[in-house]
């Protein structure tokens, strides 16, 4: 789990920006799908227990697929015109669902620190945990070499213990040893590690970043991307290679938890056209085995949001350009930072603090920025956390949608996660929707709740109920890596609401039927991502679909987290295979 999202580290851009950037600025379509244009008899014929996605429909005992299409769903009687002599057969062990959809991931953010020791409070439920992982990381690491970890989450454990420079003197003591905090706004390193990069007790604090000290020498906490990138200046840079094996290990793993559709949250925020470029390329050598869509960022250094839509534009990236895997679709700002980082922006102050995070953006400048995109036919998205955030960005949606009302772009909050009740009427009234990382409740709900916002607030953390009973279409994301993407753990949390920390009930006013849970990951975050043509199994969508041991139509959401899925595949072909 990491708490920092939907904006890259300067940190990520100055390791990984330079290699992502050779991939060029050329974008070209692979266009898979063309080979294959369909005809009206099946190329293939699934036969099983096959679940379309339609709560209360029965299973269907067959499909017939063509070109990448159903062109056939019932029972196996109804399908036997579909039938040819080329037709092939799956009969698969276990049952068939409609394709899982992602809606908000990070693929280049994630690719910093993807091989790092993971210390997640998930992987080591103590403080002793992380601490014994790191030593056993340093253990299997030669003499001399860096020993990394991440995800390290101090607000998840008792006291929010710190990893000091002492602590990870004793645990490595010949190992530079470097610990990212999940939020990435802190990093904890050892004496080796100050070595390495020539920093001792009498280094000075560079402009918005700090060395934290006791008794005036070093105590290994860094804050801030200023004094951090110092740290990470010896790490050796990746390859191009290596970017491309890490994109593909990310995509894989989405596609193990039965994912067929996702959105990249933040495309561009690394190497700008780069990114999208070396998604085609990497599709063109080989098919993806997730269909990819885009929301290109609104931010580069030295350019205004016009000049950064001009950018894109000048490189052929326009809405819904690419191809039937990877898609460019819409404009991605991000108004404020993480809660659980305290810096998400709330009406009213933190607890034990005198302030409530901050905006990234005045109204006046978000209101630009946003318009930038709508003025190019953009499906705008923007990363809202606290009430405040919500309250700013809704107002700036108030005022220019009036003006653009020529398209179906599906405008929609990103995490959505504090809401008043008139901010949720408002929304509803003003035709937008909302994606909601679930996970917040499941992870961090009992620090909301105890340490962070407070009960109160903490109740208002996530209201699917609400939400939907307004009738504003949501959908559930995981904003990997700030948690794995597992869409039926997050669907499970949307209907339990259980907190992983002590067992009990966030608001159990705010828990969503069975219904809406799955179709938060199925239909509603298709349709938010503007991929109609997916999210459930029928006649004229495509073939996206899973292989799983347990049906989540027909069992307890309780045990959704634990179904197994053996396979995915795209338009009828194999995209993952366990």
């Amino acid at each position: 789990m990491s708490a920092g999202c939907c904006a890259a580290s300067p940190i990520a851009q100055a390791h990984l920006g330079a290699t992502v950037a050779s991939a060029g600025a050329t974008i070209a379509p692979a266009n898979h799908a063309a080979a294959n244009p369909g005809s009206d008899k099946a190329d293939l014929l699934v036969e099983g227990t096959i679940v379309t996605g339609a709560f209360g429909e029965p299973a269907a005992e067959a499909m017939a697929v063509s070109g990448g299409k159903i062109i056939g769903i019932g029972s196996r009687a109804d399908l036997e015109g579909l039938i040819g002599p080329s037709t092939k057969l799956l009969k698969p062990d276990g049952v068939v669902i409609p394709g899982l959809i992602e809606p908000h991931m990070h693929i280049w953010t994630s690719l910093l620190n993807l091989d790092w020791t993971d210390v997640s409070h998930e992987a080591c439920s103590t403080f002793d945990d992380v601490v014994a992982t790191i030593k056993a990381t340093a253990a299997k690491t030669p003499s001399g070499e860096y020993v990394l970890a991440k995800l390290f989450d101090p607000s998840l454990y008792q006291g929010e213990p710190n990893l000091t420079r002492a602590v990870l003197d004793q645990i490595a003591p010949n190992n530079p040893v470097l610990v990212m905090n999940a939020s990435m706004h802190y990093l904890y390193a050892n004496s080796a590690a100050f070595a390495l990069v020539g920093i001792d007790d009498t280094v000075v604090d560079p402009a918005g970043g700090t060395f934290g000290r006791t008794d005036g020498k070093l105590n290994g906490v860094i804050g801030e991307v200023p004094a951090m990138i110092l740290l990470i200046a010896k790490l050796p840079k990746p390859t191009p290679a290596e970017i491309a094996d890490g994109i593909t290990r990310i995509l894989n793993a989405c596609a193990s938890q039965g994912v067929t559709s996702l959105r990249e949250g933040a495309t561009g925020t690394l190497a700008g056209v780069g990114e999208l470029a070396m998604l085609h390329q990497l599709n063109a050598a080989r098919r993806l085995p997730v269909r990819v869509s885009t929301s290109q960022f609104a931010i580069m250094p030295g350019k205004t949001p016009t000049e950064v839509a001009a950018t894109w534009k000048e490189a052929g990236v326009t809405p819904f350009s690419g191809d039937e895997m990877v898609r460019a679709d819409a404009w991605k700002l991000t108004s404020d930072g993480s809660n659980q980082g305290r810096s998400g922006y709330f009406m009213q102050p933190y607890l034990g603090e005198d302030t409530g995070g901050h905006a990234n953006w005045t109204p006046e400048s978000l209101l630009d920025a946003m318009k930038a995109g709508f003025d190019d036919g953009w499906q705008v998205t923007i990363h809202t956390n606290g009430d405040a955030a919500v309250e700013m960005v809704l107002g700036v949606f108030e005022e220019l949608l009036p003006n653009y009302t020529q398209k179906d772009l599906r405008h929609f909050f990103i995490h959505y996660s504090v809401t008043t009740d008139d901010q949720i009427a408002r929304t509803a009234k003003a035709g937008l929707s909302a994606t909601l990382l679930m996970n917040h409740v499941y992870y961090w709900g009992a620090a909301f709740r105890d340490t962070i916002l407070g009960p109160e607030r903490a109740n208002h953390l996530d209201r699917t109920a609400s939400i939907m009973r307004a009738g504003i279409s949501t959908s559930y994301h995981s904003d990997y890596n700030v948690s794995k993407v597992q869409p039926l753990l997050s669907a499970k949390t949307g209907v339990l609401r259980k907190l992983l920390a002590d067992g009990t009930v966030l608001n159990p006013a705010e828990c969503a039927t069975p219904q809406q849970a799955l179709e938060a990951i199925t239909t509603n975050a298709a349709w938010q991502i503007h991929a109609d043509d997916r999210g459930s199994l029928a006649v004229g969508k495509r073939a996206d679909f899973a292989i799983v041991d347990v049906d989540p139509w027909t069992s307890s959401p309780e045990g959704w987290d634990a179904i197994k899925v053996s396979a995915t595949y795209i338009d009828g072909t194999v995209a993952f295979q366990a």
